[in-house]
């Protein structure tokens, strides 16, 4: 995720793969590293610290709907017989 105050770097490759472990560094804390061959972006390296996180509540739906009692009930022999190729 990038930031008015982390813009991106940019780097060419061969200095991607010399550096590559200081630039992981430097993605890992918000600023966007972009690999570039012969001056074109190719490649983006950033963070994975997802600060989006969603949160779930469980029970959002209780009450909205319902399961007949004979939900689990064996199907009748005309129908069995449809689904089975008969």
């Amino acid at each position: 995720m990038q930031t008015a105050s982390s813009p991106a770097q940019t780097v060419n490759i061969y200095e991607a793969k010399t550096k590559l472990s200081k630039l992981v560094d430097l993605a890992s804390s918000g600023t966007d590293v972009v690999i570039a061959r012969a001056g074109k972006p190719v490649a983006r390296l950033t963070s994975l610290n997802n600060k989006e996180k969603r949160n779930y509540s469980l029970g959002l739906l209780e009450g909205k709907g319902w399961i007949a009692d004979d939900f689990d009930a064996p199907l009748p022999d005309e129908i069995l017989a449809q689904f089975e190729g008969r």
